[in-house]
C-alpha cells in the first residue's frame, strides 16, 4: 500500500500529538526491513540461555526455542511447504504454537492462525477462504477440523497436545492409575479415533534432520500473516499483514515502553496468540526484548495467580475483562502483584473504575491503548510516563499518522474537537483483504485505513472514540461487533463478560 498524504494545511497534518509525546519516545523510526523471524534469531544469539517460554512447568531457552522452529521448519518443509503456502494454526497458548509460527516463516510461508473454539462454519469458511493445504490443531480440536476437512483444501493435519510441553514428571503423573490423574488427563489431552489420518507434531519435531535456513523474503511485501477478522459483519476476511507490518508493529511498542530492559521483562500471555493484539503486543514484543512468555492456554484466575507467584510477571497486556476479574477477585489482597511494572488494556473502554482499583490494588501503571486487526494490532497508546487522559485511547504511536474525516465524505477532514472517522497510516497497516481485491469503503484515496470507529482529536493530540456505528458499512463490510480478543476470553471460565468494541 502507498504510503499515505499529508494534506497541506491540515491541522493533523501538523500532528499536534507529538507535543505531548514523553520523553525519549521518538517521533519517527527507521523500522528495520527484516522477516519476522530475525527478532527470534537475534534474541537467541544475544540471550541464547535466557528464559524464552514458560509454560506449565516447562521452561525453553532462546537456544532451545530456535533449535526447534528450525527443526520444525525442516519437517514442514519435508511435508511439501513452501513459500507463499498457506498453513493454518488451530492452537491455544502453548509452545507449540510459536514453534509453528515461526518454522512456517522460515520457510516463507504465510500463517493462518484460527481459534479453536470457533464454531465449524466459521472454522469451515476460514480454511477454504485462505487455501491452506496443512494445519496444526491441538488434540481436542481434530474433531472439528476433521469435520470440515472434505470442504477445504487441507491435505495434511498435524496433531500436537499440551501434554507434549508437560515436565516429565507431571506426565509420569498422568498415566498413574488414579481416578484424579484420569481428571487431570481429561484436561490435557484426548485420544483420536484409531487409524486417524494424522501426523504427529512430537514425531516430526524429533525426526526432523535438516534444520531449516531462512527462505530469502521481501519483508515490505511478502506475507506473514493472515489474520481473520472478528470485528466486521458478515463472513470474516483475511487480514494480508506482511513481516515489515508486524516488525514496525513490534518496534512501536518497544519505543513506546522507554522503561523496558531486554532480556529482564517477563510477559503474562493471557491473551490469546491467534489475535493480532496477543501475538504482536504479547509474543512478538517479548521476543524483540529478548524475555521471557508465560504462556497460559486459556484465561483462568488460580492459573493467572499461580504464574504471578511463581514467575513474577512485569508486562501484563490484557484487556478490560482480564483486570476486571483480577480486582474482584477475593483473592487479589492476598496476592503480591508488586512485580507488574506495565499493563496495556485494548479491545474495548477501560472504565475509569476499574482502571483505578486495578492500579491501586498492583501498583502498575495501566494504561489504555487501541488497534485494529488491519493495524498488526497497534495504532495509539496513553502514556507511560507523563500526562494521560482517562478515557482516550491516547497517542499515534511512532510513525504512525492519524485524522478524523466525515464518515459520509473521507475526502473531508473535519475539525480538531469534531467527531468523524478516525483514519490511520503507518507502516503496521495491512495490504488488504484476502480474495477481496476491491479496496472501496476501506482506504481514503490517499491512503488513509478508515477504520469504522467515531472518534476526536483534542488540541494536544489525544484521540478519544466515542462511538461506535450500530449499522454495518455495506462498501467495507464494518460493523459493531465485539472485539475478538473479549469473545474468547468471555467464553473461557474466569473472565468477565461486558459490552465490547472493536480493538
Amino acid at each position: 500500500m502507498p504510503p499515505a498524504q499529508k494534506a497541506p494545511g491540515s491541522p493533523y497534518a501538523a500532528r499536534p500529538w507529538l507535543g505531548s509525546y514523553p520523553q525519549g519516545v521518538p517521533p519517527d523510526f527507521a523500522f528495520p526491513t527484516i522477516p519476522v523471524t530475525r527478532l527470534l534469531d537475534d534474541a537467541a544469539a544475544s540471550f541464547p540461555t535466557g528464559s524464552a517460554l514458560a509454560f506449565l512447568g516447562t521452561t525453553l531457552t532462546y537456544r532451545q526455542l530456535k533449535e526447534q522452529v528450525d527443526a520444525f521448519a525442516g519437517a514442514l518443509a519435508g511435508l511439501g511447504v513452501r513459500k507463499g503456502d498457506r498453513v493454518a494454526v488451530v492452537l491455544p497458548n502453548c509452545p507449540q504454537h510459536v514453534i509453528t509460527l515461526f518454522a512456517a516463516l522460515r520457510l516463507g510461508a504465510v500463517v493462518v492462525q484460527h481459534d479453536p473454539l470457533a464454531p465449524d462454519s466459521e472454522l469451515r469458511h476460514q480454511l477454504a477462504d485462505c487455501g491452506a493445504k496443512i494445519v496444526v490443531c491441538l488434540d481436542r480440536g481434530y474433531e472439528a477440523v476433521a469435520r470440515v476437512r472434505s470442504q477445504t483444501a487441507l491435505e495434511t493435519v498435524v496433531v500436537t497436545s499440551l501434554s507434549d510441553y508437560l515436565p516429565t514428571v507431571a506426565k509420569l503423573t498422568l498415566r498413574l492409575p488414579l481416578a484424579s490423574a484420569r481428571r487431570a488427563r481429561a484436561q490435557v489431552t484426548v485420544g483420536l479415533p484409531r487409524g486417524a489420518p494424522v501426523r504427529w507434531f512430537r514425531a516430526l519435531l524429533k525426526g526432523s534432520r535438516l534444520p531449516q535456513r531462512q527462505t530469502p523474503l521481501d519483508p515490505e511485501t511478502d506475507l506473514a500473516l493472515l489474520q481473520y477478522t472478528s470485528g466486521t459483519s458478515g463472513a470474516s476476511k483475511g487480514a494480508m499483514l506482511t513481516h515489515h507490518n508486524l516488525v514496525a508493529d513490534t518496534y512501536m511498542n518497544r519505543l513506546w515502553d522507554t522503561g523496558a530492559t531486554a532480556g529482564r521483562e517477563v510477559t503474562l500471555g493471557v491473551l490469546p496468540l491467534f489475535r493480532a493484539y496477543g501475538l504482536t503486543v504479547a509474543m512478538l514484543h517479548t521476543v524483540l526484548l529478548g524475555s521471557t512468555l508465560v504462556l497460559l492456554p486459556r484465561f483462568d484466575l488460580e492459573r493467572v495467580f499461580a504464574a504471578v507467584d511463581e514467575h513474577r510477571p512485569t508486562l501484563l497486556p490484557g484487556v478490560p475483562a482480564i483486570y476486571q476479574a483480577i480486582a474482584d477477585s477475593l483473592q487479589v489482597r492476598q496476592r503480591d502483584l508488586s512485580c507488574l511494572r506495565l499493563c496495556v488494556s485494548a479491545g474495548r473502554a477501560l472504565p475509569l473504575e476499574v482502571q483505578q482499583k486495578f492500579e491501586r490494588l498492583s501498583g502498575a501503571r495501566l494504561i489504555e491503548g487501541y488497534g485494529l486487526t488491519e493495524t498488526s494490532s497497534s495504532t495509539h497508546a496513553n502514556p507511560i510516563s507523563g500526562r494521560r487522559k482517562r478515557g482516550s485511547i491516547g497517542l499515534p504511536l511512532p510513525g504512525t499518522l492519524c485524522k478524523i474525516v466525515d464518515r459520509n465524505d473521507p475526502a473531508r477532514e473535519v475539525p480538531v474537537g469534531s467527531p468523524g472517522e478516525l483514519a490511520v497510516s503507518g507502516p503496521q497497516v495491512f495490504t488488504g483483504y484476502w480474495n477481496r481485491p476491491d479496496r472501496t469503503g476501506v482506504f481514503t484515496d490517499d491512503g488513509y485505513l478508515l477504520t469504522g470507529d467515531v472518534a476526536v482529536m483534542d488540541d494536544d493530540g489525544y484521540f478519544t472514540i466515542v462511538d461506535r456505528p450500530r449499522e454495518p458499512d455495506p462498501a467495507s463490510g464494518r460493523s459493531a461487533s465485539p472485539s475478538g480478543v473479549e469473545q474468547v476470553l468471555c467464553r473461557l471460565p474466569g473472565a468477565a463478560a461486558g459490552p465490547v468494541r472493536p480493538g
